[in-house]
C-alpha cells in the first residue's frame, strides 16, 4: 500500500461521516432500550456511545445513571440492572432479584425492552427514506440515454464487450437504470447479459469465476459510462506549462493519442508517472488547441471535465410528501430485501465467498462520499440502520434477537433459562461476534495491503 498515494483531507471526511452516522445510528437504538426499560421500573446503570474499556472519552451520572462516551467506535450500549449482557456482571447476578431489575420483569416487558432497539432502527431508516424522497427525489441516468455506450475496462473485455456496447438487460431482467447492471449480475448470480451493438442486440455469456471476480472486484474493472471529454474547471492549482485550455474545450487526444471519450482517456491516464502531459482539445466545435499540463506525484492535474449527467442528462423524479411516505417504505424495504439476497448467496452461490464480500468498520467508513453530500450520507445511514436492525433481531445470543428468542420461547413453553444457561450462551455469543468482527477487520486490513 502506498501510503503517499492515500489522500489524507479524503480519509478525514470519510471518517467524519462515518462517526455521525454511526453515533445516530447507536444512540438511537440504545435510547430504544433505555426508555422501554425506564418504561418498565428498570433501573438502567449505564447509556453509552462506542465502548469504553478501561477509560472513557467522557461520562456523567444523572440520578441512577451514568452517562458517557467510549473510545472505541465500534457501537455503543445500555447497562440494564439484572440484565446479563456484554458486562458479564456475575456478582450481581449471585444477588437475589431486585424489584427494579430486569430478570424480575415478566417475559412480555423483557421482549419488549429487547426489540426496541430494533424497532427503532426500522423506524428511522423508514423516516430516513421518506425524507430523502420527499427532499431530492430520485434522479438517474435512464440506460437510453447512454448515447455512447459504455466503455470497457480489463473484466468486461475478457468476456467479449467492445467500447460503445450498451448493457440492456441482465439474466432476462431488462435494465433502466445506468449504474445497476454490476450488482445485477450478483444479486441474480448471472450467466448471461443481454447487449446492444451498433444497433443489434446480442447475449454475451458470463463463463464461470465472473461473478466472483466481480465481486472482489467491488464491482470495479468491469465497465464504465462513455462520455465525451469537456473541460469544465480548471483549478488555480493548475500549471499549464505551454498552450492554453479553457472551459468547454474537448479532448481529443493524449500525448497524441486518441483521447475523444472517457474511456480511453482513463487507459491512457491509468498508472501515470510522467510529470507532463499533453492535451490536443478541440475549440468552438472547430479550432484545434494543445495544453501541456504539469501532474504533481499524486497523478493530479488540477482540471475537471464534466460529469457523466451534465452530458448525458438525467431523469427526475419529484414527490409530494404523501407520495413519498409509500415511496419511502418501499425504497427502505427493497434495500433490506437486497441486503437479505445478497446473504442469501453466500450459502448458495458458488461464485460469491465470505471472504471477498464481509467488512469491518474501514469498509462501512469507505462507503460514504470524498466530499461531503447531504443525500449521500442520508442515504448511507438509512441502508445501516436497516441493516443494523436486521442484525441484531438474528437470534444469536448477545445480540437483541437472541435474547428475543429465549424470552419467547419461555413465553411459550413457561420455563425461564437459568441465569448459569444464559451466562454461557452470552459467552458463546460475545466469542461468534468478536471473531466475525476479528475476521472481517482482517480481511480490510488485508486488503489495503494488497
Amino acid at each position: 500500500m502506498n501510503l503517499i498515494a492515500i489522500i489524507w483531507s479524503s480519509v478525514g471526511v470519510k471518517t467524519l461521516q462515518f462517526i455521525l452516522s454511526f453515533s445516530i445510528l447507536v444512540t438511537l437504538h440504545e435510547l430504544g432500550h433505555f426508555l422501554t426499560a425506564r418504561w418498565f421500573k428498570c433501573r438502567v446503570e449505564k447509556f453509552y456511545l462506542f465502548f469504553n474499556p478501561w477509560f472513557s472519552l467522557w461520562k456523567k451520572k444523572v440520578g441512577d445513571t451514568e452517562y458517557g462516551i467510549g473510545w472505541v467506535p465500534f457501537g455503543g450500549y445500555v447497562k440494564i440492572s439484572g440484565m446479563i449482557d456484554e458486562s458479564m456482571d456475575k456478582e450481581a447476578m449471585n444477588q437475589p432479584p431486585q424489584p427494579w431489575e430486569f430478570r424480575s420483569k415478566p417475559a412480555w416487558q423483557r421482549l419488549i425492552i429487547m426489540t426496541a432497539g430494533v424497532i427503532i432502527n426500522v423506524l428511522l431508516a423508514i423516516v430516513i427514506f421518506i425524507g430523502i424522497t420527499w427532499k431530492w427525489g430520485e434522479e438517474y441516468i435512464p440506460i437510453e440515454n447512454l448515447k455512447y455506450g459504455l466503455y470497457t475496462d480489463s473484466l468486461g473485455a475478457k468476456i467479449g464487450l467492445q467500447d460503445g456496447d450498451k448493457i440492456t438487460a441482465v439474466a432476462g431482467k431488462p435494465i433502466t437504470k445506468v449504474g445497476t447492471v454490476g450488482s445485477e449480475i450478483i444479486m441474480n448470480d448471472a450467466t448471461s447479459i443481454t447487449v446492444n451493438r451498433n444497433g443489434s442486440t446480442m447475449q454475451v455469456a458470463l463463463p464461470a469465476g465472473f461473478v466472483g471476480q466481480l465481486n472482489r472486484n467491488r464491482l470495479g474493472g468491469f465497465t464504465y459510462i462513455r462520455y465525451p471529454m469537456v473541460v469544465d474547471t480548471i483549478s488555480p492549482k493548475a500549471s499549464i506549462l505551454r498552450g492554453t485550455m479553457q472551459k468547454g474545450d474537448s479532448l481529443i487526444a493524449f500525448n497524441n493519442s486518441p483521447a475523444k471519450f472517457s474511456g480511453e482517456f482513463s487507459r491512457l491516464t491509468k498508472g501515470y508517472k510522467k510529470d507532463t502531459g499533453m492535451f490536443t482539445l478541440l475549440r468552438n466545435g472547430k479550432d484545434t488547441v494543445t495544453a501541456t499540463l504539469a501532474f504533481d506525484k499524486n497523478n493530479q492535474m488540477f482540471v475537471g471535465f464534466k460529469l457523466p449527467v451534465a452530458i448525458l442528462g438525467t431523469k427526475k423524479i419529484t414527490f409530494t410528501f404523501s407520495e413519498a411516505i409509500p415511496a419511502g417504505f418501499k425504497k427502505c424495504f427493497t434495500t433490506l430485501s437486497n441486503y437479505i439476497n445478497n446473504l442469501k448467496l453466500l450459502f448458495t452461490s458458488k461464485e460469491v465467498k465470505a471472504q471477498d464480500s464481509l467488512g469491518s468498520v474501514f469498509s462501512i467508513a469507505n462507503a460514504f462520499s470524498d466530499e461531503w453530500d447531504w443525500q449521500s450520507f442520508w442515504t448511507l445511514t438509512g441502508i445501516f440502520s436497516i441493516i443494523l436492525a436486521f442484525m441484531n433481531i438474528l437470534p444469536i445470543p448477545a445480540l437483541d434477537g437472541g435474547h428475543a428468542l429465549f424470552t419467547v420461547a419461555e413465553i411459550v413453553t413457561g420455563r425461564k433459562p437459568s441465569d448459569k444457561f444464559m451466562e454461557y450462551a452470552q459467552m458463546a455469543g460475545m466469542v461468534l461476534l468478536l471473531g466475525l468482527m476479528a475476521y472481517a477487520m482482517g480481511l480490510d486490513v488485508w486488503r489495503m495491503f494488497k
